[in-house]
């Protein structure tokens, strides 16, 4: 049976090409949407892109029949663009001045006419409404990732002590005398625990060519003053440093020292060992919906009211450690206030909002994407694709914490691109739990 989905202008703007995905279905597009995507069209950010292009692809339908009598798509499937109508009953308790509530009339109607109505939105407050109604009413789930399948990038066995101890011994283990049930994917870590002694264990990373556990190959020694402070932290370590991994994904929440640990490793491959020759480290704007206009000043100015994490960390590091930038005092406040200066104004540390990064090529650079769960996946597609030759990128974020109303732990870019390069020789994701940044926080964390 034929299903009709009517599309809500947020899952257009989640995905542009949205309307091509419900196979041989029928896609109805009410007529406030195109409205929509005409007042976001102007923006400059990822928003108005997804506008633009939801546009085109109507426009390039547009000339095959009239949108209004339905365009065929997708072998068999049907696309229509319909108003709203003026008559007919009004659904109660519906306020008639609100766009989300004209969009949410238009599958009312087709309930009369149509045998399977479905309303496709990403945003929950309209789902709801739509469900009130007797409406079947669906998040656009396209680009989910089951969050409660989500593997941590590690994996914990059991082991007897031969296993162990031939580790040891042999700097390796065949992944065939573990016996497990699993395959274990590229740059995926595992933490092999005697079966007899609660002490005894190893830790080692998975090397798909050989099909062997190998020792870490960069473990304990501190990192511009930063020591792993718990397993996971090690793990994490262990792929932030190593150059042949260009993307890494650290997801935890506040307070596991994802952002922390990224700056860290990008000062130790960037000034010590000189693979890269900038850092670049950017954050969505989300609570002024990614527009930092609204703020007095230059774009510097604006930048670090957002950008405050950052500097935070940047200081953190650098009163731990002897560094001093060239022929300059350090400040009495922050002890390394002038340091941090001296990078930008150098132009060694950039930091920049997402939205000035689309368009640009982006080589030889260690990056980081903070706060990378409020980041849709096409977003993330958007910005992974700037990372030019002999550049490494880090996306860290907290999937439960996210403040982009359109997105949820299971459709953020992070996961999304965390799930996506499982397997990738060239990417690696550590899930981070534990928080190390206080007993305060720790305790926060548990009991809040």
């Amino acid at each position: 049976m034929q299903k009709t989905f009517v599309l809500d202008t947020s899952v257009l703007i989640h995905d542009s090409d949205a309307m091509f995905v419900f196979a041989d279905n029928k896609v109805v597009i009410p007529m406030t949407v195109i409205e929509e995507l005409d007042n976001l069209k102007k923006y400059r950010d990822d928003v108005g892109f997804s506008a633009r292009k939801a546009i085109r692809n109507l426009d390039l339908l547009r000339k095959k029949n009239n949108l209004f009598k339905g365009v065929e798509i997708n072998n068999g499937g049907l696309l229509m663009v319909i108003p709203e109508k003026n008559s007919g009953d009004w659904p109660p308790g519906l306020d008639k001045n609100k766009k989300d509530n004209l969009i949410i009339k238009v599958a009312y109607d087709l309930l009369k006419s149509e045998k399977k109505v479905i309303f496709v939105s990403k945003d929950l407050n309209a789902r709801i409404k739509a469900d009130v109604l007797g409406i079947e009413a669906q998040d656009y789930e396209k680009e989910k990732v089951k969050i409660d399948q989500f593997e941590k990038g590690w994996f914990d066995v059991k082991v007897n002590d031969k296993i162990i101890n031939e580790f040891y011994k042999d700097g390796k283990i065949s992944i065939e005398k573990l016996k497990i049930d699993f395959t274990p994917f590229p740059n995926s870590y595992f933490l092999l625990k005697s079966e007899t002694d609660e002490n005894k264990s190893a830790i080692g990373k998975y090397d798909e060519k050989l099909n062997e556990i190998k020792p870490l190959k960069y473990d304990l020694k501190p990192v511009w003053g930063i020591s792993a402070l718990n397993l996971e932290q090690r793990f994490a370590f262990d792929l932030l440093l190593d150059p042949d991994i260009n993307l890494v994904c650290l997801l935890g929440p506040a307070g596991t020292g994802k952002t922390l640990l990224a700056i860290a490793a990008g000062l130790k491959l960037s000034l010590d060992l000189k693979i890269y020759k900038k850092l670049l480290v950017s954050r969505p704007i989300v609570p002024l919906g990614k527009d930092i206009g609204y703020l007095p000043g230059s774009k510097e100015e604006k930048l670090s009211v957002w950008m405050q994490p950052i500097y935070d960390n940047l200081y953190f590091i650098l009163n731990r450690t002897n560094y001093a930038a060239p022929n300059e005092q350090k400040s009495r406040r922050y002890g390394s206030l002038s340091v941090v200066d001296y990078f930008i104004e150098t132009g060694f540390l950039e930091l920049a909002a997402v939205t000035y990064i689309r368009g640009r090529s982006i080589p030889d650079q260690y990056i980081i994407i903070d706060e990378a769960q409020n980041l849709t996946p096409h977003e993330m597609k958007t910005i992974i694709s700037r990372v030019g030759h002999n550049s490494k990128i880090v996306l860290a974020g907290d999937p439960f914490q996210i403040d982009n109303p359109y997105l949820d732990s299971e459709s953020n870019g992070l996961v999304y691109v965390a799930q996506k390069f499982k397997g990738q020789k060239i990417a690696g994701y550590i899930m981070l739990s534990k928080t190390e940044r206080s007993p305060l926080a720790s305790l926060a964390a548990e009991i809040l």
